[in-house]
């Protein structure tokens, strides 16, 4: 029997910031539940945007070859959770999320990633995370991921979203519900 894996993405261009510490801490209680996880940050990657071309729809894949999206989204076909966070940017997520989201589309002909579960995360300095979220989950539930929750933090300088008592409290209860889901005879 094949390992269940959580993935998170942090799609923040601040590798240690608070979107990358929201998603670790769901990933934390995770592993201390013993479930094997994956941290990914599209920090410092090359992300490309989709180009429209349709060509997917033939190939059954993005046909961008030039950029990272090809080696990121292969560890999402293998997980069974995908933890996706996003900063808030002009109350929505940033431009390399949105990049990578859209080249989904490529996956989306034959339902590649349907069947999947999904956490939406945003970290917004003082508002705007709801947007973030909506945009998130409507990623997840294109692609028939089944929802298993949000998370919504507050945080501006590096570190700020640790003192969010109520964004962290909930992170570790959604990653106490992935453990409870995915061994489910935990003893």
């Amino acid at each position: 029997m094949r390992e269940m894996r959580v993935l998170g993405i942090s799609g923040s261009m601040r590798k240690k910031g608070n979107t990358a510490e929201l998603v670790g801490t769901i990933l934390g209680r995770c592993e201390e539940g013993g479930v094997k996880t994956e941290f990914v940050s599209l920090a410092g990657r090359k992300i490309l945007h989709c180009l429209g071309c349709e060509k997917c729809r033939e190939t059954k894949k993005c046909v961008i070859e030039n950029d990272d999206w090809d080696e990121v989204i292969q560890k999402v076909m293998k997980c069974d959770v995908l933890v996706i966070g996003s900063p808030t940017y002009y109350y929505d997520v940033g431009g390399q999320v949105k990049n990578f989201i859209d080249r989904t589309y490529s996956l989306y002909h034959d339902r590649q990633l349907a069947g999947k579960k999904g956490v939406a995360v945003a970290v917004h300095a003082n508002k705007g995370a709801s947007r973030t979220i909506q945009t998130l989950e409507g990623f997840l539930s294109t692609h028939e991921f089944a929802s298993l929750g949000s998370v919504k933090g507050t945080g501006y300088h590096e570190g700020d979203v640790l003192k969010d008592e109520e964004s962290m409290k909930k992170a570790q209860k959604i990653g106490d519900k992935i453990v409870r889901l995915l061994k489910p005879h935990h003893d």
